[in-house]
C-alpha cells in the first residue's frame, strides 16, 4: 500500500493514505467473533459512505432525519481519519512516498514515530471509551429497554469508538513490527512545506493543484484539517 508522508510545515509531518477501507479482507487470522464483526462493520461502512455520496437523495426535512445525517457524516469522517491504520492491519509491504529532499532513514524515523504516537493514543482512548461503553451498556441499557423501538445510541457510539481504537492499534503495531517499508521520492510533496507562507486564497489553490498532480482526491481536506491541529 502507498503511504504519503505529508509535510504540514517545515518540520511537521503526518501520514496519509486514500486506499479504500476493506475491513472484511484478510480476516482468517482473526478470532471468530472479531472476524464476524469486521465483516458486518465493513458492509455498514460501505453503505454509510455510499449514502453520504448520493447526491440524488433528498435532504431530510425532520429533526430526526437531520440528526441521522449528521451522525452518518461523523462516521464517515472517523473512517477517513483512521483509514491508514485500519488498512495497515493486513499489509506486509508498504511504500512511503516522501519529499524528494528527505533521506530514507529520516522518512522511516518519522513513520515509526507517528505509528508509535498513534498506538499510544488509541490504547489510551480504548480504555477510556471501553469504560464508557460498559457504563452505557450496564447502567443505561435497562432504561432503553423500557422504550420499545429506541436503540441505546450512547452504547452504540462508544462501541464504534472502541472497535475503531482496537483496529487502529492493530494497524499501528503491524506497521511498526511486521510491515516491510520502502521509499519513493515524490517531488510535489516538498512544495507543501511552503504553502504556510502564502495568502489563504493562493495557499488553497496551491494545495488543490498538488493534490490533483498526486491524484489524491481528499488531500486538500486532510491538509486543512490537520494543519490547524497543535503539533
Amino acid at each position: 500500500m502507498d503511504v504519503f508522508v505529508i509535510p504540514l510545515a517545515r518540520d511537521r509531518y503526518e501520514l496519509y493514505s486514500e486506499q479504500p477501507v476493506e475491513l472484511d479482507q484478510n480476516t482468517d487470522a482473526e478470532p471468530g467473533l472479531v472476524s464476524r464483526g469486521l465483516k458486518r462493520v465493513s458492509a455498514w461502512m460501505r453503505d454509510t459512505e455510499a449514502r453520504q455520496k448520493d447526491t440524488s437523495r433528498d435532504a431530510p426535512t425532520t429533526w430526526f432525519g437531520r440528526m441521522q445525517d449528521r451522525a452518518f457524516a461523523w462516521v464517515v469522517d472517523r473512517i477517513a481519519e483512521q483509514r491508514l491504520l485500519w488498512n495497515l492491519r493486513g499489509a506486509t509491504t508498504a511504500t512511503a512516498a516522501h519529499p524528494h529532499d528527505m533521506p530514507f532513514d529520516q522518512v522511516m524515523t518519522i513513520v515509526h514515530a507517528d505509528l508509535r504516537r498513534s498506538y499510544d493514543r488509541h490504547r489510551r482512548w480504548l480504555v477510556i471509551d471501553g469504560i464508557a461503553l460498559a457504563f452505557t451498556s450496564i447502567v443505561l441499557g435497562p432504561l432503553f429497554l423500557l422504550i420499545p423501538g429506541i436503540a441505546n445510541l450512547p452504547a452504540a457510539y462508544f462501541a464504534f469508538r472502541v472497535f475503531g481504537h482496537f483496529l487502529s492499534m492493530r494497524g499501528a503495531s503491524q506497521g511498526l513490527h511486521r510491515v516491510t517499508w520502502s521509499g519513493r521520492a515524490c517531488p510535489p510533496l516538498g512544495e507543501l512545506r511552503e504553502v504556510e507562507l502564502l495568502t489563504p486564497d493562493v495557499r488553497d489553490a496551491r494545495i488543490e493543484d498538488i493534490a490533483a498532480r498526486l491524484r489524491l482526491q481528499h488531500l486538500s481536506t486532510f491538509f486543512k484539517r490537520m494543519a490547524v491541529r497543535p503539533a
